[in-house]
């Protein structure tokens, strides 16, 4: 089993060849990606651009006839990602490192995001320092930062580029000595769950209750990212239940907040057919930024600074309403076992009597729209007391224990 070297090695040939040379001294096997189009390669690959290209449903030659960089690079991380998914079925990968400017991360990545949570993933990367969502997703992407643009060995890319060696050769290493839970066949299966501060004590007394019932749980913080990263580990077959305390993002979704999941939030449960138990967790807001970051058209609407750089929107009757038919709809496609739990007495923390986003009537539009759309009725389950009454927690944890074949106590 190898490190898959990812580089263009017409303009980062050198780098890459020192890399694989400080690998080779920490005994680590690699094979060599050229994602390369122009110039020709400092040294020869175990995988040619031809063949990433061809993997990609072109050709080397179609795409340098073509002189679209854009393109080039669409189909460099096309044919990256193909290899790295076929490389890692055959059982062929220990771990994945790239180096590059935008174009290097680009295709780096691509592979990257192709492969499981835990195989190690390391991009030495000139835009490692900014933003980096687009190229990390939801997979365990280490980004480093180069310093130096990676132009030529020099006092700085050598020590950045052998630590770069140097950390992934610790983690092929340590690949060995740690539980890799349910891939490898762990012990306890896995739970996930959603949290947000605001539902935080439903979800913590849940848990408690999952995993004296012999699971391990993992919590997954709904800010978007969190979401969409669940989705992910349970698309990809690493999950056995579901426990969808905090669907909140659903709200970000419709409103434009900053913490939306994307339209397929609160799918991969129904397609996967695991059972799963969705509640309606800090659906009574949506996540913005400062205030001044708030689109004009909501400046007449109801806010809670949560802190100076998180601003909350009370959600509307209408809004909660659409909430409501969209959340019955994902539970009544679901081709597992499914549970809606309603929480009659608020949604979050600062829905409650007294707390600044109480407004009975809105929620009362959500759960109403809930009742009119879900079918079988047998799915909805309600209950008088707020999301974060421990009798709550009770009945969630418990509801997904059931549905998981173990009975109530």
């Amino acid at each position: 089993m190898s490190v898959l070297l990812v580089g263009t090695l017409d303009t980062k040939g050198i780098e890459v060849n020192f890399v694989r040379q400080q690998l080779a001294t920490a005994q680590v096997p690699t094979i060599v990606l050229d994602a390369g189009v122009n110039g020709e390669p400092a040294f020869l690959p175990e995988i040619s651009r031809e063949q990433v290209f061809q993997a990609a449903g072109t050709t080397w030659n179609a795409v340098k006839t073509a002189n679209d960089r854009g393109k080039a690079i669409e189909f460099a991380a096309r044919g990256a990602e193909a290899i790295a998914t076929r490389l890692h079925r055959e059982g062929k990968l220990t771990g994945v490192l790239g180096l590059g400017g935008s174009a290097g991360t680009t295709i780096g990545t691509a592979a990257m995001r192709a492969l499981p949570v835990g195989l190690p993933k390391l991009m030495v990367s000139t835009l490692a320092s900014g933003d980096v969502r687009p190229y990390v997703g939801t997979r365990d992407i280490l980004m480093m930062y180069s310093v130096v643009d990676i132009a030529g060995l020099n006092r700085i890319s050598q020590l950045v580029l052998a630590n770069a060696a140097a950390a992934m050769a610790g983690m092929v290493r340590r690949q060995g000595t740690v539980n890799r839970g349910h891939e490898v066949g762990g012990e306890k299966p896995v739970i996930a769950a959603t949290m947000f501060g605001v539902t935080t004590p439903c979800v913590e007394a849940a848990r408690k209750i999952l995993e004296a019932a012999g699971y391990e749980v993992l919590v997954f913080h709904a800010t978007g990212t969190g979401g969409r990263t669940m989705e992910g580990l349970i698309r990809d077959g690493l999950i056995a239940g579901v426990l969808d305390i905090t669907t909140t993002e659903l709200a970000d979704q419709l409103a434009g907040g900053v913490m939306a999941a994307g339209v397929d939030r609160l799918t991969a449960a129904a397609t996967r057919k695991i059972p799963q138990v969705i509640s309606v967790g800090a659906l009574d807001m949506v996540n913005f930024g400062p205030p001044e970051t708030i689109p004009t058209r909501y400046q007449d609407r109801q806010f809670y600074q949560h802190n100076s750089t998180v601003t909350l929107m009370r959600t509307t009757a209408e809004e909660m309403d659409t909430l409501g038919k969209e959340i019955a709809e994902k539970a009544c496609a679901s081709n597992g076992p499914t549970r809606v739990l309603l929480p009659l007495r608020g949604v979050s923390a600062i829905d409650v009597e007294g707390k600044p986003f109480w407004n009975p009537a809105a929620d009362e539009a959500m759960f109403q729209s809930i009742r009119n759309w879900i079918y079988p009725p047998e799915l909805l389950v309600e209950m008088d007391a707020h999301i974060n009454d421990p009798a709550f927690a009770k009945l969630a944890a418990e509801t997904l224990l059931e549905l998981m074949g173990q009975p109530k106590s």
